[in-house]
């Protein structure tokens, strides 16, 4: 038994015997992406936001979410997606992120699904020049591609303390 998960691990980079994980499938442009649902504490409809002088565009603001200040990043803008429109779909993913609260602005938010090692495959080394170290696998489900996102690692220290600088005023 253990040789055949090892020559299945072998041979498409996965862990069939993995347990399913549950991911938040939510949409950008034209593409499906996840994220484990156990970082996610609410999801909202976009409201206006506060802005703060000298953060990165992709940082679109603050809110004030019950007494809490929550920085809010657009991640149409960080992933470079062409223009943004902000319409009755776009929806705020509010994140617990180890404690620290964080908004993420996506068009819209698909489904729940679980999945298991057998759907999840590793991310190609296609070319070197994409910076995929914050993409933890490729899912496909119905024929559907979903590309999976480590958002702890998306949403890196570096810039973290700019949300951080940002919202101690």
């Amino acid at each position: 038994m253990n040789a055949n998960i090892e020559t299945n691990l072998e041979k498409n980079g996965t862990d069939q015997s993995a347990p399913f994980q549950e991911y938040l499938t939510f949409v950008l442009g034209d593409e499906s992406y996840g994220i484990e649902i156990l970082k996610v504490q609410e999801i909202r409809g976009y409201d206006a936001v506060t802005k703060i002088a000298n953060t990165p565009d992709f940082i679109k603001g603050v809110v004030n979410l019950r007494g809490l200040i929550v920085p809010i990043v657009d991640l149409r803008i960080k992933f470079g997606l062409g223009k943004v429109v902000y319409d009755e779909f776009t929806v705020v993913i509010i994140l617990n992120l180890n404690g620290r609260v964080v908004g993420i602005v996506v068009d819209g938010v698909s489904d729940v699904m679980s999945l298991n090692g057998t759907q999840i495959r590793t991310v190609p080394d296609i070319v070197a020049s994409i910076d995929t170290k914050y993409i933890t696998g490729l899912a496909t489900v119905d024929e559907k591609m979903f590309i999976l996102v480590d958002i702890e690692q998306l949403m890196n220290s570096q810039e973290m303390a700019l949300v951080d600088g940002a919202t101690v005023q």
